[in-house]
């Protein structure tokens, strides 16, 4: 008798299903005769998802300040690239991702690619984050000041202090962006404001210098 021997699985759905397996285990050699697969690595425990979060939320603003003061700063950058932004001069929830493409690679994507590193984020935790920043970003543009809203609830750096930016003379206050307000506070361009009923029906927004002093 001749021995049973099992030839090389050689199907080339085998092949490419043992490299989807290295691939979501970052390179792990989990295979079906090792005892088992490995947990893929974005099983982290929910704090460390939390943490890499807020890191990624620390260096995208950051990077989004010094880039946005930037281009009010440098004239022909705002000139050229950022004042296509500010066309819109009262901001609604599209204007969020109106801009120049160079504006949008140095201000967006750089910032989220910077965040992303940062972080350390998994790719299904960075599209979570990403789709949380898009909908701030959107939501800060709005225009609206709705008392329902839990974005404006929980962050200070939202429609009413982005529409301070976008009035007209604002162009050098409140660069802070999308979340937190600390850089502003921080480098001296932070200018409160005040929600005021507006004639006939709604809020406006009345921003105030370092004296209180109501701007008209």
């Amino acid at each position: 008798m001749h021995a049973c021997t099992h030839p090389p699985n050689t199907n080339p759905f085998y092949a490419r299903q043992s490299v989807i397996v290295q691939l979501e285990g970052h390179g792990a050699t989990a295979n079906d005769t090792d005892g088992g697969l490995a947990p893929p690595a974005d099983e982290e425990p929910l704090l460390v998802v939390a943490a890499r979060f807020g890191v990624a939320m620390l260096v995208l603003d950051a990077w989004q300040y010094f880039m946005h003061r930037l281009m009010h700063s440098v004239p022909c950058m705002y000139r050229r690239f950022h004042s296509w932004h500010h066309r819109v001069a009262a901001p609604y929830a599209y204007a969020a991702q109106y801009g120049h493409p160079v504006d949008g690679v140095l201000t967006e994507t750089l910032s989220g690619a910077a965040a992303y590193l940062a972080s350390g984020m998994h790719p299904r935790a960075a599209a979570a984050f990403f789709v949380f920043a898009t909908v701030k970003g959107v939501d800060d543009h709005c225009g609206v000041a709705a008392p329902w809203n839990p974005l404006h609830a929980a962050f200070r750096n939202n429609a009413a202090y982005h529409d301070v930016h976008h009035q007209r003379g604002g162009g050098r206050r409140n660069f802070s962006q999308p979340f937190f307000v600390v850089w502003d506070r921080l480098l001296g361009t932070h200018a409160p404001y005040d929600l005021r009923q507006r004639h006939g029906g709604g809020l406006e927004v009345k921003a105030f210098d370092k004296d209180r002093q109501m701007h008209q």
